[in-house]
């Protein structure tokens, strides 16, 4: 018997349905983020990174590459194996220090990526809490519904930031019955933000648990980059945090934040982390180094700020279809697989710019955007270079422009 066919058939539905993905073989070039090197069909080519989110642009930061060069030249390269086996290299001991002391929390677990930490973190809290019911933000990241179904506990799903409906459910539970929010704090496709107050009021009022994503906002908002629930001052509140390495940080792996016993029983009991290898030292390092300087420089974040308002400002003027937020996500809807692609792909391959599509899972169908992601290192030359490229796209394509909302607004 062969299996091909069944992969086969599989790979024509995605064709069919519009949302088989195709990565490009982009190489960044240290010291000169956003630009990069694409090696497309026709060879290498230059363009300009308009999605990364290395937001910061700490990737290529000298401290992180100094920290990350040094320890991989006094540590070597690799961890060794799971720290059960092999030991917790040091850098890894300072990380997971920096990480609860960024978040005002007790202790700090690194995982592999914020998918594992996610996905690990919430299906063992879940599980340690007997007979617990999770209730979970409509909106949530693959990785924290992953966690969910892991977790084999009763879960309900409140609407998207509506913070009357999770008011429903929870009263609707005993107050003796262990009880789980879980909830980001920045979405990262439509770019809101969570209602972290009036969420931790619920919790505190109905006797339940908190346990927030972080991952697009650790490093990017709140005193010394904290996140959201920093921000919002209801840090204190929360029981858990969770965020990643490997956005504003530039580096790679996942974590959550919490009390020594939450942070220790997700250690001893969570196979996600138990059986795994560790993170090399020279990512610890890195990662360490990227939180330093990010705690007390300031530019990064109020650069990024000013570079999303004047992104959004351009394209708006020019009649694109922005999806408007307070955060540094700025969405442009396209509402069709198809035509989201080709957009893309014009972009890419005509105008020397990488954004890539958004298409269906990752967002409902028929709200496929691009989504742009601009950091403090895109000058307002690329700003504009960026709006005539799609506003030409948009032409191209017969993708509706709003020159007369504007007006009308």
């Amino acid at each position: 018997m062969t299996y091909d066919h069944f992969f086969s058939a599989a790979l024509a539905r995605l064709h069919a349905e519009r949302r088989y993905r195709v990565f490009a073989d982009i190489e960044r070039v240290a010291g000169r983020f956003p630009y990069a090197i694409w090696h497309s069909p026709n060879g290498p080519q230059p363009v300009v990174i308009w999605c990364s989110n290395d937001y910061l642009g700490m990737g290529q930061h000298p401290k992180v590459i100094g920290a990350m060069v040094e320890t991989a030249t006094r540590m070597g390269a690799g961890a060794g194996g799971t720290r059960n086996i092999s030991g917790t290299n040091h850098p890894l001991v300072e990380l997971e220090r920096e990480l609860a002391d960024l978040h005002n929390k007790e202790a700090a677990l690194v995982f592999t990526s914020g998918y594992v930490s996610n996905e690990t973190g919430i299906a063992t809290i879940a599980k340690l809490l007997s007979n617990c019911v999770i209730l979970s933000d409509a909106s949530n990241h693959n990785s924290m519904i992953e966690g969910v179904r892991r977790a084999g506990a009763e879960k309900k799903i409140w609407r998207h930031n509506d913070v009357g409906h999770l008011e429903e459910l929870l009263a609707a539970e005993g107050p003796e019955r262990p009880k789980l929010v879980v909830f980001e704090a920045l979405y990262s496709m439509d770019g809101d933000i969570a209602p972290v107050n009036r969420i931790c009021e619920l919790a505190k009022r109905y006797g339940a648990m908190t346990y927030i994503d972080e991952v697009h906002s650790a490093g990017m908002y709140g005193r010394g980059g904290a996140g959201i629930a920093a921000r919002e001052g209801a840090l204190h509140r929360i029981d858990v945090v969770e965020g990643t390495l490997a956005k504003a940080f530039g580096c790679l792996g996942g974590y959550i934040a919490g009390s020594t016993d939450v942070i220790d029983a997700v250690r001893s009991y969570a196979p996600g982390f138990i059986f795994t290898t560790a993170l090399p030292p020279a990512i610890c390092a890195a990662a360490t180094a990227a939180i330093r300087h990010l705690k007390v420089s300031q530019w990064e974040r109020d650069c990024h700020q000013e570079r999303a308002a004047r992104v959004k400002s351009v394209l708006n003027v020019a009649g694109l279809p922005v999806m408007l937020n307070e955060t540094h996500i700025v969405p442009v809807m396209v509402g069709d697989p198809e035509k989201c692609k080709e957009a893309s792909d014009l972009l890419l391959a005509e105008h020397g710019i990488y954004v890539q599509p958004i298409n269906y899972p990752t967002v409902p169908r028929g709200t496929e955007r691009l989504r742009i992601t601009p950091t403090p290192y895109h000058d307002d030359k690329l700003i504009d270079a960026l709006a005539e490229a799609l506003v030409d796209v948009w032409g191209r394509l017969g993708l509706p422009l709003r020159h007369h909302a504007l007006a009308a607004e």
